[in-house]
């Protein structure tokens, strides 16, 4: 009774999420363009039942729960044996993309006059994953006033810079005279969601779209030790004792284990196929419920600080891959 309860206490704000989400892919299939953006977008003209009492907790509940299964899920699209493939010297460029554009991004945030948690998620979106690294690392901040109204800017931002990146990179691979597997390590190492890197992938060549997928999930096996430092860090300083152990990100030792079992071959190809379905899907959701927990009068208060910061962090790591790849080229497979 208990857990039948529970579910009817979840369901309207539930099934206002699941509404949204389906309309945005329906949207994205049918016309094209981001489906985070548009579950932002769809969320966000909703807002005015975020303080509907029968909507709270399902809405809650999605931009959580739901959001830390989608997380989980993501480790079922990576293998190591994939990521080995390429070579020593793509994961060291990958490493060290992510890890300098995690310390200078929070820097440039700070800059920004952005607060040190806002500075971090922002980075850690730009050099990760998108979107899914930004929400993945919202959950282990500190939550405060603005913690969602930071989220929803970050994720707007980074989709946006990175649809504009899908358009603007492959034409740059040209420019720098890349061959078609060195094209695919640069836009895998640069552009933040995986779709989009997928896209301007195919707008290169076919093995490009190959070779930039497998240099992107590179990047989102660093998502689950990312998270973890930014939650020893921030727990830390919060100056609470107790703080480590409530901010333990538990989910990444989902991510990690689906992830393991994955390169091991315990997971069969359909499985994997229907657990990264999944996990799209419980993004979308996770987004769309933040969307409509986020009211256009916050966001408009904020200025077009938190946008500069991110383009400024787009730019660095940007900068950084093409200077790192032309020093290591020699290391580099292609």
């Amino acid at each position: 009774m208990k857990l039948f309860s529970k579910a009817r206490d979840l369901a309207p704000g539930l099934l206002l999420v699941g509404t949204i989400a389906l309309a945005s892919q329906f949207i994205a299939a049918r016309y094209g363009g981001p489906v985070m953006l548009y579950a932002i977008l769809f969320g966000i003209a909703f807002n005015f039942l975020n303080d509907e009492p029968k909507c709270t907790a399902g809405i809650g509940f999605a931009s959580k729960r739901i959001l830390q299964l989608g997380v989980i899920l993501l480790g079922a699209a990576v293998t190591l044996a994939e990521i080995a493939a390429l070579g020593w010297a793509t994961a060291a460029l990958v490493v060290g993309a992510v890890t300098a554009t995690i310390a200078i991004g929070w820097s440039i945030g700070r800059a920004g006059k952005l607060s040190s948690a806002h500075a971090v998620l922002s980075a850690g979106a730009v050099a990760i994953c998108g979107a899914s690294a930004a929400m993945a690392i919202a959950s282990v901040l500190p939550q405060t006033k603005d913690s969602e109204r930071n989220l929803i800017l970050t994720v707007v931002g980074v989709t946006t810079l990175s649809t504009m990146a899908m358009v603007i990179y492959p034409s740059l691979t040209h420019l720098l005279g890349l061959s078609d597997m060195r094209a695919g390590i640069f836009l895998g190492a640069t552009i933040h969601d995986v779709a989009q890197v997928i896209g301007a992938g195919f707008i290169v060549s076919e093995e490009a779209a190959e070779v930039a997928a497998v240099v992107k999930l590179m990047r989102v096996t660093l998502l689950a030790p990312a998270v973890l430092a930014i939650a020893l860090i921030f727990s830390r300083s919060s100056g609470n004792a107790g703080a480590t152990g409530r901010a333990f990100p538990l989910f990444l030792i989902g991510f990690a284990a689906l992830m393991v079992a994955n390169s091991f071959g315990l997971i069969s190809t359909e499985i994997r196929a229907f657990f990264g379905d999944a996990s799209r899907w419980s993004l979308v959701a996770a987004v769309s419920a933040l969307g409509v927990k986020t009211s256009l009068k916050d966001l408009f208060e904020v200025g077009p600080r938190p946008v500069a910061v991110l383009l400024l962090q787009t730019v660095f790591l940007l900068g950084f891959v093409v200077i790192a790849g032309s020093v290591f080229a020699g290391a580099l497979p292609g």
